[in-house]
């Protein structure tokens, strides 16, 4: 098992196609209806047919939502070829120990959801997706980090319109570049899903075995784990950055952890009450004060 760093490098023509349009269009506004644009033929009748299927009430817009797609592919072309976008992954040994991933030794302390949404559901965490260390066999979790280029934005600073274009596209492009690495490191470089053949909307979809929470995410919810990753990854070789609070810089990155059992499966902690953030505390090594603030939005009232 290939248990040291690697470094990827992508054209943005490499990515596009991994693009979730959804998170695009909701993060100016949009229903995830009007982001269909980007399954529709690119050539003038494809695309009037698209907006009469509307109903009129609706129209203008869809118009508005074909004119941004139209302007971000414009801006896509138009920083292709001028930067990168990086990735950084890691696979490593690993065992559950609790509550607690242990990844080639380092402890990487997790949380477990204490409320269910039915009521025969189990109270999950991440590391119930790992062999146990009791087991005495050791198992497989991936690590990883994407970002832009730090410069992309530069050029459109004294453009409030195109500046938020770039933003908002840049998420996207760190989003596709994890999504695109996951799909090289499930296919051939762990392995475990060799004959796996998904068309774009499948793997948008994530019908793929495993899963790559990210930092902040509902399963991963404290962003301080990023110092953590950090540790493990060495996220600088790409040019990460991290904040005193744990937020990564350039602001267009993602890091997360990759699991592969069959079994794995998105959720959210959750709430959780005084007792389970003083364990956590405890296990990160950290004050109850300064790992409340990473968890407001997760503590019972």
């Amino acid at each position: 098992m290939q248990t040291d760093i690697t470094t990827v490098v992508y054209d943005i023509h490499d990515l596009t196609e991994y693009i979730n349009w959804i998170y695009f269009f909701h993060a100016w506004g949009f229903q995830p209806r009007f982001a269909a644009i980007a399954d529709i033929h690119g050539c003038d009748a494809c695309r009037a047919s698209w907006l009469a299927s509307f109903p009129v009430e609706d129209r203008a817009k869809a118009a508005e939502a074909m004119q941004l797609h139209k302007e971000a592919n414009r801006m896509l072309n138009s920083v292709d070829g001028k930067y990168k976008v990086y990735a950084i992954y890691r696979l490593m040994n690993a065992n559950s120990d609790g509550d607690n991933l242990l990844l080639e030794g380092t402890r990487f302390p997790l949380l477990r959801q204490q409320t269910r949404v039915r009521p025969n559901d189990p109270f999950l965490c991440l590391s119930d997706f790992v062999r146990p260390l009791s087991s005495g066999i050791p198992d497989t979790v991936g690590a990883f980090a994407t970002t832009i280029d730090e410069n992309m934005e530069q050029p459109f600073e004294s453009d409030d319109y195109k500046l938020m274009l770039v933003k908002t596209l840049g998420e996207r492009l760190a989003e596709a570049a994890a999504e695109k690495v996951h799909e090289t490191i499930r296919k051939s470089v762990w392995g475990y899903a060799k004959d796996e053949h998904l068309t774009m909307k499948q793997l948008l979809n994530k019908d793929y075995q495993g899963i790559r929470p990210a930092v902040g995410y509902p399963s991963l919810p404290d962003i301080s784990v990023s110092f953590l990753l950090d540790e493990l990854l060495d996220m600088k070789r790409i040019g990460i950055k991290l904040t005193e609070n744990g937020m990564m810089q350039p602001h267009a990155s993602v890091c997360g952890l990759m699991f592969a059992h069959p079994a794995s499966r998105y959720f959210s902690v959750g709430k959780i009450d005084e007792e389970q953030l003083a364990d956590y505390a405890a296990r990160r090594g950290c004050e109850v004060s300064e790992i409340r603030k990473y968890l407001v939005a997760n503590l019972q009232q």
